[in-house]
């Protein structure tokens, strides 16, 4: 492939356009225009961008020029710019094309803006790794010796492309987590969408070590330990996205497994009303809320949803007479107003060690990521004791679960009895794709799982497949809950140390609804499909009617 060079920059590449104007090789029909967003610009028209275009100009070269090339036109070359930088590029751009340069102006800020979009629209992983020649993978295998050999790699190596591709299109996919598996002979990239694992690559096993490495690189962390886990971070700019990035990185028996847990840093808190509640379940909810102290208890397992809740929570009854203060491993959301401390186990600031130190800056509310052990227990405990409102969250199947969660952690019954408030239970339900939503009727067998108290539905969706939903029938995510009042008879069961059926079994019968009931409505409801509620939920205790 030839590649056209500035007297800039060498990221421009590609076999240019033929002599009438049209594309050059390699170019497909569905590359060729993308809708381009308005400009608030008087004058300017909102345009199409060509996206074969685009991928002959790197990034870097668009960014540090000022310029984003938007079509071929004829013999013309239009662009955005900014400043005579942007200017001089696209006429050096245009000059080694063979076509004539056209400049719209763009203020900067803008210009950034549409850049950022742009080149985040082109290129998936498998395209990019189709795109880079099996020579190119062989040579940075055989050349990958040492820590030094991969710092020494250009923008343009293979395995940065690749890893670069895979980012962007987690972050255009609204993957939550990106896992690098290998086995004795491959090496598999998966993405969890919607919180379901998707394979979308396989890349060449002989790249291994060099993507793992570049990964460590990335987080700070040490690329000559390979025998030990470890965990860093990365904060990237993804498209016009500010993505924090947790990496995990372990070893197993054919090399090292990463997990990267992408989080959108710009992505605004949520309120109460939008976690998908019942009225029944958000006043219970504001009444806790509404407590001078104690404590809240969200609980599920891992990726349920229970830091959104608590940040809806706090976001709901935050004020400037209120001091807020929380402790989390990581901070996943900013706050304005509230302070936040980072968990580090390497100097000992673990959740006990600073919730001791949180107790001695005055706070009203509290809010502690999670409660793993007694120690930490116990001060939460006599926290919300001393009048303070706790917040936190536990790993249990049911909110019911999480009394005899804490007795086993060695919590004695009457200060769980005292200090709890209320237990919060989660899940998170794929919501029916909008897009291809088909309405059909139950059978017999379906209508037997809907309960007298879940209205009888007439009819239930669920979702063809589409090309919205990568033809899964399901977009999107949505919230079921549980609420569990610590109410006088609750508090005398818990005194007692009964088994946690049957403090259920009393919530239940004085009017809470269950996990499986409020996915059971949602389905009756078409937001969600009966298969769903069936995959994410356990059946209720025999003794306990939904």
């Amino acid at each position: 492939m030839t590649k056209y060079k500035t007297q800039q920059d060498n990221g421009v590449k590609g076999t240019g356009p033929l002599a009438d104007g049209s594309e050059g090789a390699g170019a497909t029909c569905s590359d060729r225009r993308q809708s381009l967003p308005s400009l608030d610009q008087d004058g300017i028209e909102e345009g199409s961008l060509d996206l074969a275009l685009l991928r002959e100009v790197s990034l870097t070269y668009a960014r540090g020029n000022m310029m984003l090339p938007v079509r071929r036109e004829g013999d013309t070359l239009k662009a955005f710019v900014c400043g005579n930088q942007g200017i001089f590029a696209l006429h050096e751009l245009a000059r080694t094309m063979g076509l004539k340069p056209v400049a719209i102006k763009v203020q900067e800020g803008r210009l950034l803006e549409l850049i950022n979009h742009a080149y985040g629209m082109i290129g998936s992983a498998a395209e990019v790794m189709s795109d880079i020649a099996e020579g190119d993978f062989d040579s940075v295998a055989r050349t990958f010796q040492s820590p030094r050999d991969i710092l020494e790699l250009t923008e343009d190596a293979p395995i940065i492309r690749l890893l670069n591709a895979l980012l962007q299109q987690a972050v255009k996919e609204n993957a939550s987590d990106i896992h690098i598996e290998p086995y004795e002979k491959e090496l598999i990239v998966r993405l969890r969408i919607d919180g379901m694992l998707r394979k979308i690559l396989t890349p060449p096993k002989i790249i291994q070590e060099a993507l793992i490495s570049r990964i460590k690189i990335m987080a700070d962390l040490d690329i000559a330990e390979k025998r030990l886990p470890q965990d860093g971070r990365i904060r990237l700019l993804v498209g016009s996205k500010d993505v924090d990035v947790r990496v995990s990185i372990i070893p197993s028996s054919f090399g090292e497994r990463a997990v990267l847990r992408l989080l959108d840093r710009k992505r605004g808190l949520i309120g109460l009303d939008q976690l998908g509640m019942s009225e029944q379940c958000q006043r219970s909810l504001n009444h806790m809320l509404r407590s001078p102290h104690g404590i809240i208890l969200v609980t599920g397992p891992t990726g349920s949803g229970k830091t959104t809740t608590l940040y809806a929570a706090l976001n709901s009854i935050y004020s400037d007479e209120k001091n807020i203060i929380t402790i989390e491993d990581p901070v996943e959301y900013q706050m304005k107003g509230i302070g936040q401390i980072n968990v580090n186990h390497k100097i000992g600031l673990t959740f006990a060690a600073g919730l001791r130190s949180i107790l001695r800056h005055d706070p009203d509310i509290i809010m502690v990521g999670e409660i793993r052990d007694l120690e930490t227990a116990e001060i939460a405990i006599q926290a919300s004791l001393t009048g303070h409102l706790v917040f936190s969250t536990l790993h249990t199947n049911d909110a019911a679960s999480a009394i005899t969660r804490l007795v086993d952690m060695g919590v004695e019954p009457f200060l769980i009895a005292s200090s709890i408030v209320g237990v919060l239970a989660q899940r998170l339900l794929r919501k029916v794709c909008m897009s291809c939503m088909q309405k059909y009727t139950p059978s017999s067998v379906e209508r037997d799982y809907f309960s007298t108290d879940v209205t009888q539905p007439k009819m239930l969706s669920r979702g063809v497949g589409c090309d919205k939903c990568n033809h899964t029938g399901y977009s999107g995510r949505i919230g079921i809950f549980e609420i569990l009042t610590i109410d006088g008879e609750v508090v005398s069961l818990i005194d007692k140390n009964v088994d946690y059926t049957r403090i259920k079994t009393h919530a239940v019968n004085t009017g809470m609804t269950t996990l499986r009931a409020d996915g059971l409505s949602k389905a009756a409801e078409g937001i969600t499909t009966l298969e769903e509620v069936l995959r994410v939920t356990q059946k209720d205790h025999a003794d306990i009617s939904i």
